[in-house]
């Protein structure tokens, strides 16, 4: 197989096209045949990329970490089991976008967190200034015991069994809560827009007002670093992506074929990312101000 041809099968995988289908692809197109076990034979020469990418340096500081789950269903001997690929995308001292990496795991536990935490700090990540979650379990006790100063910061990911014609109005509603001025405004817009949303999604008010306490510590930041926080959709826009890169396959043969198919999605998203955002200037300068103690002397 030529390195071209190569290119080409390990583009269209990285869009979400099966073995099967790339067989089909590359017989209608260049009338070429080849079987899915090559296919397969060679995207598995990504591998060793993907460990080489997990195992990268990263930045000394990353001023927001935000880590995520989506889960899959992978054939592990003979049976279908449920298995959690975690993001972790960051957003750097200079406002650039990153993906410092994506774990497969069983389940989450603070053990399992503590491995990633660590693996981040052998990596050369000396401080993390926020960290976002939605509520993974053990993950608070983990980044403390690694990274001891960071504010863990819990977001709700609201969105999730929103139908997808309601989703627009929803988040604009939804917005009115996350970007009011004041905890008190949040919380009569939250009342609002249960009254408009409750007899449909019951359970996305139930969430907010259940996790209020651990939520509404982002009050606390300056606006400008608040809407960093809350602007997730960046995280959001690389889920939809990496699911519907995915969606093809509702079962995994293998752990590495599902770490294949999203390794080579995530570069393909990625190399999208280019530039800072275009407020950085404004939320750096507040970050400075708010974790003075912990920028101070440092190169950045």
């Amino acid at each position: 197989m030529t390195q071209d041809m190569e290119e080409k099968i390990l583009s269209m995988y990285a869009k979400g096209m099966t073995t099967g289908d790339i067989e089909t692809h590359m017989k209608e197109l260049y009338d070429i045949d080849i079987s899915d076990s090559t296919i397969s034979r060679g995207t598995d020469k990504i591998l060793p990329i993907v460990k080489e990418w997990q195992e990268r340096p990263l930045e000394e500081v990353y001023a927001v970490v935000f880590l995520d789950a989506i889960h899959y269903h992978v054939r592990c001997e003979g049976r279908i089991i449920k298995r959690a690929v975690y993001n972790a995308l960051g957003i750097d001292m200079e406002g650039k976008k990153d993906a410092p990496g994506m774990y497969v795991g069983e389940n989450e536990s603070a053990k399992f967190w503590l491995t990633i935490m660590n693996g981040l700090k052998n990596r050369g990540v000396e401080d993390i200034l926020i960290a976002c979650v939605d509520g993974l379990t053990g993950f608070p006790q983990a980044i403390e015991a690694v990274y001891p100063q960071t504010e863990i910061q819990q977001i709700r990911n609201s969105t999730k069994f929103v139908s997808y014609k309601d989703i627009k109005k929803l988040m604009v509603d939804l917005k009115l809560v996350y970007a009011a001025p004041t905890e008190e405004t949040a919380l009569n817009e939250l009342e609002l827009f249960r009254d408009k949303w409750d007899s449909k999604y019951p359970k996305i008010y139930k969430s907010w007002h259940d996790n209020w306490a651990s939520i509404s510590t982002y009050f606390k930041y300056p606006e400008a670093v608040r809407r960093l926080i809350y602007t997730t959709n960046a995280i959001e826009g690389f889920k939809r992506q990496l699911r519907k890169v995915t969606k093809a396959k509702t079962v995994f043969p293998t752990d590495d074929i599902l770490l294949k198919m999203l390794y080579l999605a995530m570069t393909y998203i990625t190399k999208k990312w280019t530039g800072h955002r275009q407020d950085w200037g404004q939320i750096y300068s507040r970050l400075e101000i708010y974790f003075e103690e912990r920028l101070s002397g440092r190169n950045l």
